[in-house]
C-alpha cells in the first residue's frame, strides 16, 4: 500500500512556506492505519524494546497503538508543564531559542530498552532531545522511528541511535 496517497500535504501552516504534512487522512483509513502500525512494527520489534515512548502529541498517536501491539508500555514525553506528578525536564536549542520537554519521574526504569516515536522527523532536535531525557532517567534507548522522515532536512544525521521511517520525503 502507498501509505503517502493517504498522508496530506497543506501548503503555508502553520506558516507562510512551510508545508505540512498531516497524518489525519492516514489515521482516518483504517486499512492505511493498520498498514502503517503493522509496518513500524516490523521495524522496531528486532530492537526488543521494554518500553515506547512517544512525543507530544502526534508522536502519543504512533507509540500508544505500537506498544499495544507489541506488548510493551508506552510513555509520554510532553512539553513543561504538562504531565502532573514529579517529572524531570531536558532543555535544548532551536533555531531561534531553546525548548523544554519533561517525562513523569517514573516514566523510565533503569536499563529499559526503550524505543522513541513521533509522526515526523525534520530537522531531529526533539528527538534527540527526547532521546537524552530518557537515557538521563537510566532508559536504554535501542532505536527511534517515525512514520514520516523529511530526509531533505537531514535530521536522522542528528539521532545518535538506529533510526527507521516508512514514508521520507525527499524534497
Amino acid at each position: 500500500m502507498d501509505l503517502k496517497a493517504h498522508i496530506r500535504s497543506i501548503p503555508d501552516f502553520p506558516k507562510p512556506g512551510i508545508l505540512f504534512y498531516d497524518i489525519s487522512t492516514l489515521l482516518a483509513h483504517p486499512q492505511a492505519w493498520q498498514t502503517t502500525v503493522e509496518r513500524l512494527a516490523a521495524a522496531v520489534r528486532p530492537l526488543q524494546p521494554d518500553l515506547l515512548v512517544g512525543i507530544e502529541s502526534r508522536g502519543f498517536l504512533v507509540a500508544a497503538p505500537l506498544a499495544y501491539t507489541l506488548g510493551n508500555g508506552f510513555a509520554m514525553v510532553r512539553k513543561q508543564g504538562k504531565l502532573p506528578g514529579p517529572t524531570v525536564r531536558f532543555s535544548y536549542d532551536l533555531e531561534y531559542g531553546t525548548d523544554t520537554i519533561e517525562v513523569q519521574e517514573d516514566a523510565v526504569a533503569p536499563g529499559q530498552r526503550v524505543i522513541v516515536l513521533d509522526d515526523l522527523l525534520a530537522t531531529g532536535g526533539t528527538m534527540q532531545a527526547a532521546i537524552n531525557l530518557v537515557r538521563r532517567q537510566g532508559g536504554e534507548v535501542v532505536g527511534a522511528a517515525c512514520i514520516i522522515e523529511l530526509s531533505f532536512l537531514n535530521g536522522r544525521s542528528r539521532i545518535d541511535v538506529p533510526f527507521s521511517s516508512i514514508v521520507t520525503y525527499d524534497s
